[in-house]
């Protein structure tokens, strides 16, 4: 193909000065804080909601920007291709089962929502149960952010920027000393986006980033395939798939399996369960949506998002396997993969725009879970504990102190994630094992039944945590994925069996806050469905009756 070869020559034509990439770095990532600024300028920030919130007035797809970048981070690029490189396709679960969380997003935890008019997930559980529920599950979510998620994002862009720049050499100095300045780097520049502009300018920022990541992330394996193929597109694809082994391009993976491997039966259990806490309990996913101008936009941007996330596997998890038809088993770390990867496709002078594109995917991830810890301290512990006569404009003053601490804890824990045991990934999906299945039974039991009291949601997240913590040390030998599968059945029976022992005297109803229209989007169900016939066309090009044969 005439067209493949003209791009394939032109990419490769070789540039090497080091100014070029310093240049376009700054240039990219100096337009998107430019814009970003433009956008916001003339936003109101000193109110609760314009703070937290956007002003309640973000769109569809503004939302569905967001949330894929706040969740597509180099945690997931990094992470999910060291995964494949590894083991197998399997890896892309992560990703294309999101868009069965994202579909109840939409057409089931939305509409509740949005009718309670809701700024934080806790403020429902405290409508629900009570306050002291809802302190409990808010200290939960800013523990875990800032021990496990925001480090875990700033270790996996430093890891990837360090490969890409070498500081470590150009320093003269160690791996682990190089990640720590990027982590500090990243962590600084991050903090500004989320403390001072608000949610309102980390969804503009993520939204730009987004069209330049789509971009630079599908540049990555269409390069590498022309690569393979001398500048040819299709010998590429064909080199590739000879020269691969068929099991690799197998996401079914027997029921045995051990991390960071994904058995199958896990798709319809654990990771099912654990997808429904991240896409539709996480305080840092929740937030954008609140923010939409009704329940159709945000229905809109939560099906957008499920259909993004179909894309997923094509420029991230196959990334992997190009990684291991380029490397062979010879790279020293699995999350290696991804980073030395695009050092070697992506021609010298391009490089500066692809890293100014994954730091826009860190910074999305970054200060989208940081403004997310800043609203649960500000609105669920501050004003509510300490000052509850506070008013916003000293919420807001309080929240970008409460942003920089946090920020600063983070960029010190995130460079001993390199310990990580299992690759970074499995690390971080281990750690919110400890509290994401009582949360989301809290959220549905807290939906659908009237007569549960206060005291079950306590309860379950104890024993929770006990028998998630014993698994931990008993020689059980089984993926924790399976553990997920049998504990959030349990947090819920536990939840339901204390309901009926000791009922709460009087019926629980959600009144309609008023707060947005709640007028469906009129297409949500046939997109839904359309996007869950594709999800089953994907695991069937990725098994054994398709490339995997």
């Amino acid at each position: 193909m005439v067209w493949t070869n003209l791009v394939f020559y032109c990419f490769r034509k070789e540039r090497r000065d080091p100014l070029i990439i310093v240049l376009s770095f700054i240039a990219f990532t100096g337009l998107v804080a430019l814009l970003s600024w433009y956008k916001t300028r003339e936003d109101n920030l000193s109110t609760k909601e314009g703070y937290f919130l956007a002003g309640r007035g973000l769109s569809g797809l503004v939302i569905a920007g967001s949330l894929e970048m706040t969740n597509l981070s180099t945690e997931q690029l990094v992470g999910q291709a060291g995964q494949s490189y590894s083991t197998n396709m399997g890896a892309m679960s992560w990703s294309v089962g999101a868009s069965m969380a994202l579909l109840a997003l939409a057409l089931i935890f939305l509409p509740k929502y949005l009718k309670a008019g809701i700024t934080t997930i806790p403020e429902f559980l405290e409508m629900r149960f009570d306050r002291t529920t809802k302190q409990i599950i808010s200290f939960l979510f800013l523990l875990g952010y800032m021990l496990t998620y925001l480090p875990t994002v700033l270790y996996s862009g430093a890891l990837a920027f360090n490969q890409i720049f070498h500081l470590d050499q150009v320093l003269g100095i160690t791996t682990f000393q190089a990640i720590a300045l990027l982590c500090a780097g990243i962590g600084i520049v991050g903090s500004i986006y989320a403390v001072f502009g608000g949610l309102k300018a980390v969804a503009v920022s993520d939204t730009i980033n987004g069209v330049g990541l789509l971009i630079g992330g599908l540049l990555v394996p269409i390069l590498a395939i022309c690569i393979l193929g001398n500048g040819n597109f299709i010998a590429g694809i064909r080199d590739f798939i000879t020269n691969v082994p068929s099991d690799k391009f197998n996401s079914i993976n027997p029921a045995n399996s051990l991390p960071p491997m994904i058995p199958w039966p896990v798709l319809f259990l654990g990771m099912l369960f654990n997808n429904l806490f991240y896409w539709c309990t996480n305080q840092s996913i929740i937030q954008r949506t609140l923010a939409a101008k009704n329940l159709g936009q945000a229905q809109r941007g939560a099906v957008f998002t499920a259909f993004l996330k179909l894309l997923d596997p094509f420029f991230i998890t196959i990334c992997g396997l190009l990684a291991f038809r380029f490397f062979g088993d010879k790279l020293p770390q699995s999350d290696l993969a991804y980073p030395t990867l695009i050092t070697t496709v992506i021609p010298t002078w391009l490089l500066g725009l692809m890293a100014a594109v994954l730091f826009g995917a860190i910074l999305s991830s970054f200060n989208s879970a940081l403004n997310s810890c800043v609203t649960l301290y500000t609105l669920d512990f501050h004003r509510a504990i300490i000052n509850k006569t506070a008013s916003d404009e000293y919420l807001v003053k309080i929240g970008k102190r409460v942003g920089t601490g946090l920020a600063i804890v983070s960029i010190c824990v995130a460079p001993f994630v390199i310990n990580a045991p299992s690759g970074l990934y499995d690390f971080l999906q281990e750690c919110f094992g400890f509290y994401s299945m009582p949360i989301l039974a809290t959220v549905l039991v807290g939906f659908y039944t009237k007569r549960v009291p206060a005291i079950a949601p306590k309860v379950t997240l104890v024993t929770h945590v006990v028998l998630y913590s014993i698994s931990k040390f008993l020689p059980l030998h089984v993926h924790y994925l399976y553990v997920l599968s049998v504990l959030f059945p349990i947090d819920l029976l536990l939840m339901l069996v204390i309901g009926k022992l000791k009922p709460r005297e009087t019926d629980f109803e959600l009144e309609d806050s008023k707060a947005v229209d709640l007028t469906p989007w009129k297409h949500v169900k046939p997109a839904a469905a359309l996007c869950f016939v594709l999800m089953l066309c994907i695991y069937a090009l990725f098994s054994p009756l398709g490339l995997a044969r």
